[in-house]
This record gives C-alpha cells, sequence and structure tokens, in this order.
C-alpha cells in the first residue's frame, strides 16, 4: 500500500537523521527551548492506578521566549498570554504531561502560554511543578459529585469519568478575566505553535472547531430521539456538521453571556430521565446538540483526530490528507500503552519524543532532531508539498 511504504521510509530517514545527523539546525520555535536537567527525574508520591507508589517522570527542558516575545507576567489576568486548559488524572498522567511538553516546545513564547490544569485530585498539581518548573499554571478543583448524577453509559468506561465532562464547566472554573481559553484532550500532541490556534477568528462565535460535515451525523443519536418531534426539530435552522471536542477554541466571554453550561446539562437531564437515552458516547453529543451548525470551523490540520481507532479494537489508523499541526490519539487505543505494550502504531513514533516517562529513550539534542525532522516535513516550505500531506486512509 502506497501510504504504509511512505510512511515507513518516512521514519526510517527520520531515525537515521536522528542517529547520523545531531547537529542539524533546529525548528524556528526551537528556538525557545533550552535543554536543561533532561537527566533528573522526579517522583510523584501520591497512591498511583493499581496500588504502585512512585510514578517517575523526567524533568522536562527549561523554556524561555523568543526575543521578540516580550515579558508576560505571571497574572492570569495578563491579556498577552494565551490560556489552555487539560485535565489531569492519573489513567490520562502521562498522555497530559507529553501533551504540555509538546506546547512549549513548538511554542515561540512558551513563557506566555498559561496552563489551568482541571483535576480531581489536587496533588497533581505536585507533579507538574516538579516536571515544569518553568510553567505558567493554576490547577482547579472539579468536584466528580457536580456531574456523577448526570452521566449516563458509555461504550468505553474512560468516557464516563466525570473529570471527562469538566470541560463544560470551564466558564464557571476559570477566573471572570480569562474570556477566551483553547480546551485540549490529554492524547494529543502539537507540532505546530499554539499561539496560531489561539488567533483563530471566532467570527462572534462561542465555539471554533475543525468540524467534518461529511461524517454520519445521526449515528449519535438514537432512533428515540429521531422520532420524537421535541428532539428532531432541535436542529432546524441550523446545517450541523459533527466536531471533536477534543480540540477546541472557546470564547468564555460569551458562553457566560448565554449560560450554555445550563443547556448542556438540561440534555443530560433528558438523557438521564425516562423514557430512556437519546444519544451515545458520553460527553460529545451534548455539545453537538447545543454547538453543532453554530461552531466558527478551523482548519482540520489543528485535529487529525481519530489516531486512537475505534472506540472497541484500538486498531491503527492513518493520518486524514492535509497538513498537520496537531496529532490526536482519540479513539481507545493510546500511544502510551501500545508503546508500553510492545505493539505500537506506526504514527505513535510521532508521540515518542514527547514522552517524559521513565528513562529518556533518546538523547536530549538527538530528540530535538527528531521533532524537527518530522517538522520540516510536515511544514514544508511555501509551495511545496511534504509527504506527510500526501498520506491518506486507504
Amino acid at each position: 500500500m502506497l501510504w504504509a511504504a511512505r510512511l515507513s521510509g518516512f521514519l526510517s530517514a527520520a531515525m537515521l537523521m536522528v542517529v547520523l545527523s545531531p547537529s542539524l539546525q533546529s525548528f524556528p520555535p526551537a528556538e525557545a527551548i533550552r535543554s536543561s536537567q533532561f537527566d533528573s527525574h522526579v517522583r510523584f508520591p501520591g497512591q498511583i492506578a493499581g496500588g504502585a507508589r512512585g510514578l517517575p517522570f523526567r524533568r522536562a527542558p527549561s523554556f524561555r521566549n523568543a526575543a521578540d516575545c516580550g515579558n508576560a507576567t505571571g497574572n492570569v489576568c495578563d491579556p498577552s498570554l494565551v490560556h489552555i486548559a487539560i485535565t489531569l488524572d492519573e489513567g490520562y498522567l502521562r498522555g497530559s504531561v507529553a501533551a504540555v511538553h509538546s506546547v512549549v516546545q513548538h511554542a515561540m513564547c512558551p513563557e506566555s502560554v498559561f496552563f489551568h490544569f482541571l483535576v480531581s485530585d489536587p496533588s497533581l498539581g505536585d507533579l507538574v511543578r516538579a516536571v515544569f518548573p518553568q510553567l505558567r499554571f493554576k490547577v482547579y478543583y472539579f468536584d466528580p459529585a457536580r456531574v456523577r448524577g448526570l452521566i449516563s453509559s458509555s461504550v468505553r468506561q474512560a468516557l464516563e469519568e466525570p473529570l471527562n465532562y469538566a470541560r463544560n464547566y470551564l466558564a464557571d472554573l476559570l477566573e471572570p478575566c480569562v474570556r477566551r481559553v483553547i480546551y485540549l484532550d490529554s492524547d494529543l500532541v502539537l507540532v505546530d505553535d499554539v499561539a496560531k490556534l489561539w488567533r483563530t477568528d471566532l467570527g462572534g462565535r462561542t465555539v471554533g472547531a475543525p468540524e467534518y460535515c461529511h461524517a454520519n451525523f445521526t449515528k449519535y443519536f438514537t432512533d428515540r430521539f429521531w422520532s420524537e418531534e421535541q428532539f428532531a426539530g432541535t436542529f432546524e435552522g441550523r446545517r450541523p456538521c459533527y466536531f471533536n471536542t477534543g480540540v477546541m477554541v472557546l470564547d468564555l466571554a460569551r458562553w457566560r453571556r448565554a449560560g450554555y453550561t445550563r443547556r448542556i446539562e438540561r440534555w443530560m437531564e433528558i438523557q438521564k430521565s425516562p423514557p430512556g437515552r437519546i444519544y451515545e458516547l458520553g460527553s460529545l453529543p451534548p455539545f453537538l446538540l447545543v454547538f453543532a451548525g453554530q461552531v466558527a470551523a478551523i482548519e482540520h490540520r489543528w485535529n487529525q483526530h481519530g489516531l486512537g481507532g475505534d472506540n472497541i479494537l484500538g486498531s491503527c489508523r492513518d493520518l486524514h490528507p492535509g497538513p498537520v499541526s496537531l496529532l490526536h490519539w482519540s479513539g481507545s487505543g493510546k500511544p502510551w500503552a501500545r508503546l508500553g505494550g510492545g505493539r505500537p502504531c506506526p504514527l505513535d513514533a510521532l508521540w515518542a519524543p514527547f514522552d517524559l516517562y521513565g528513562p529518556a529513550a533518546v538523547e536530549p539534542s538527538r530528540q530535538t532532531v527528531a521533532i524537527n525532522q518530522f517538522n520540516s516535513h510536515i511544514h514544508p516550505p511555501e509551495g511545496s508539498a511534504g509527504p506527510m500531506q500526501h498520506l491518506h486512509k486507504p
């Protein structure tokens, strides 16, 4: 198959360049990264899933803004900051750390990025502080009891976790001065400067996300939903399209004014009430019910999703056509689990350079070369087409 041959060839070439050419020049955003203390390890002393104590992570390389970034303050209300919200939990902790690492690795102004971590275990903030000593962030406790009575069963247990619904409450949890935020899932990595995503023009909409209008939108809702007029008319006057809620730019000021949190909760209450379900798949459908057809469309490059396969088997997937700025392992297959189990998919190798769990797989300088080599393919010079732009599903 052509795509497999191209991917195999690219990965082989990248590995060869890592081994033979550690002195290659950096991709521009890497000017903001300075490697230090990479051999240092920190251990999270809290109780970890399975009962093991002491989860080892390497300390991330230090980073600083490029010369033309200016000096952002540590004040969460500083209007020059880029705000990112992401959840932290024991099961996905390795993924969250890799996601944060990928953001600061590719940001031209990493000191101007402020992270908002949503947790059910506040002690996880200590791990973040140890792994990323320079990171600007705040930890917000999300009480699982707030949504436990609203959650309905789904195809995967992970989709039923209360923290998966914390994104619904960002407008309530974050400071009122935070008027916009990028929400990111824990199973993704960025390979581009997040400031580009931050500057997205929402055109007066509350939510911005890549839309997929070719997807079968009806499958997310039950026969009951489509057969009862009170529900089936929900999308009247709209052209609803599927969008993945793992990458969103949110206008929190508009959200607060319109009371969207309560609108989402109302659909969750209907789902739990007799005579039965109106949708499938956990936290996604309430977002579709409220926002589908009213989303500011963002380039697909900002959510190359589905790399975790489907929600049952987690089989290997290829990239969608087009350039890539963010790789997202949505689905049941997670790169850290597949790599750790010795059964990786080809694209999992693109997540590995950002993993800070355990001993370093490659030396820091060579790891940066691997990242830059990848970027040179997915962000080719204007007018040229890199190999990653031609890959598509068979």
